[in-house]
């Protein structure tokens, strides 16, 4: 078990020597510092973890962006603003430290909804437990998705504070609270004109991200699919056929039902089998795989386990039983429809011999480059109204188009040169199957590169346990001061 940094030797051995062109004094100074602050930062993420704000249940807010302000503050952030939009409020911070250039970054302050009853580890309470073949790991909402990540950035730029050294670069960071329900107005904090002016001089703006599989292997991403979340319900009223209440399914002999109406709605929307679009126009505008990013995934193939990510899908085969390949190539290129839930009537313990009045489905539909959420939410309604169900309320909830840096941008190019120098290997990826706002700085006006970077691991992001590891077993993967380094590593590679 790797405990802490405690000399650079024992960096050297755990593969993690930096070798960024800077200051050796300075560099061992910061390393010196990541260490003593340990306690007080993994204290500050679990404090943070023990707040949580939940868009979705209007919980913590507008709490969640004070705090988020207060951390950065903290650490050393010299100007910090809460912007309000429409739903929950932002946060933009500046660190200017007389730097030739400016570099900028997204955090996320909200997180998903949890229930209790399915951790094992209550998930506000931050716990550091031992995970068999992992290490030392945190258990909490948010302990990956994203507050980890974010909280050893902050220790990061923390312990050049300390350590009385200047950071190598400007920070310009924006916060948003609604990235859990889509970012559905992250475009009014960011594309705020002053805002929009601190980011228009950014070389590119990323996010921290624990990117190292249990191999510790990284990914690095060149963008992420888009996603649009809806609510679709069938009700009597809108209907005008069914019951207006909850009646005795007795009933059901001579009066229609809305919950059916729904399931047959549902049914449309994808072939037999559930597994491909059948939304009428969908792929019209959908990009195929180009050559490159199909020579990217065979070469990713090839260095990825097939069982790790059978595991992260906890699932032992792949659609239509396709080899590794095939599936990978499916899962970057192929927009999705998913169910997330179905609800209406009774569910509780027993029968109830209800007709119901009026049934819900949460959907999420995965995009690829050239097709764009606005697209998608016309075409859904366009399809339901053509096959008579115009009745059942579309409630476009929030979401986004998909977003795309070119490998050749410096952003890039200098991850892989931090990941090269710490011994390790990196797989270039086409896109993230899942999703970020990344659209409002890779697209106009701003026309920024972005990605993710940070070495480490966690997993279980929106399930019952989530975690980060702490301490890690495995000397490839990095633990929380592992990663704390990676992103000075990162800083003084941006600011060559």
């Amino acid at each position: 078990m790797l405990r802490r940094f405690f000399l650079s030797a024992a960096l050297v051995m755990a593969g993690w020597a930096t070798s960024v062109q800077a200051n050796d004094a300075d560099v061992a100074a910061i390393q010196a510092e990541i260490t003593k602050n340990h306690d007080r930062a993994i204290a500050r993420l679990q404090e943070w973890i023990r707040h949580p704000a939940i868009a979705a249940e209007d919980h913590g807010f507008p709490d969640g962006a004070e705090r988020m302000a207060a951390l950065l503050r903290e650490v050393g952030f010299q100007q910090t603003e809460i912007v309000a939009t429409d739903g929950k409020p932002g946060v933009f911070a500046t660190l200017d430290a007389s730097a030739e250039k400016t570099v900028g970054m997204y955090f996320m302050y909200d997180v998903k909804q949890f229930d209790p009853a399915e951790w094992t580890s209550p998930p506000l309470e931050a716990a550091i437990i031992d995970r068999p073949g992992v290490g030392k790991v945190m258990i909490g909402r948010g302990a990956v998705n994203q507050k980890g990540p974010e909280s050893a950035f902050l220790a990061a730029i923390d312990a050049f504070r300390t350590a009385g050294k200047k950071l190598p670069v400007n920070i310009v960071l924006i916060a948003e609270g609604e990235e859990e329900i889509g970012s559905p107005h992250i475009a009014q904090l960011v594309l705020k004109p002053h805002v929009k002016e601190a980011l228009a001089k950014c070389i590119g703006v990323w996010m921290p991200h624990a990117t190292q599989g249990l191999d510790g292997a990284v990914t690095v991403n060149l963008g992420a699919k888009g996603v649009v979340e809806v609510e679709l319900t069938a009700s009597g009223a809108k209907w005008g056929r069914g019951p207006m209440r909850d009646v005795h399914s007795s009933f059901k002999s001579m009066v229609d039902s809305p919950v059916w109406r729904l399931v047959q709605a549902l049914d449309t929307l994808v072939t037999e089998d559930g597994n491909t679009v059948a939304i009428d126009g969908w792929f019209e505008n959908v990009r195929p795989l180009l050559p490159e990013e199909k020579a990217m995934i065979a070469e990713a193939s090839r260095k990825l386990t097939e069982r790790q990510f059978k595991v992260g899908a906890a699932t032992t085969k792949w659609i239509d039983d396709l080899p590794f390949l095939a599936a990978l190539e499916r899962y970057v290129s192929q927009p999705t429809a998913n169910i997330e839930g179905i609800y209406g009537g009774y569910t509780g313990p027993g029968g109830k011999t209800v007709l119901p009045h009026k049934a819900s489905a949460k959907l999420d539909f995965r995009l690829v480059p050239n097709q764009t959420a606005e697209e998608a939410v016309t075409k859904l309604k366009a399809h339901l109204a053509k096959r008579g169900f115009g009745d059942i309320d579309v409630n476009f909830t929030g979401g986004y188009g998909p977003t795309a840096t070119k490998a050749d941008e410096p952003m890039i190019q200098k991850q892989l040169a931090v990941l090269k120098r710490s011994g390790v290997e990196a797989v270039l990826w086409p896109r993230l199957a899942g999703s970020y706002p990344g659209f409002v700085f890779t697209d106009a006006p701003l026309n920024l590169a972005a990605g993710h970077f940070g070495l480490g691991h966690g997993g279980g992001a929106h399930a019952p346990d989530e975690f980060f590891v702490i301490e890690s077993a495995n000397p490839k993967v990095r633990g929380y001061d592992g990663m704390t380094l990676s992103f000075v590593e990162y800083l003084y590679e941006l600011a060559k």
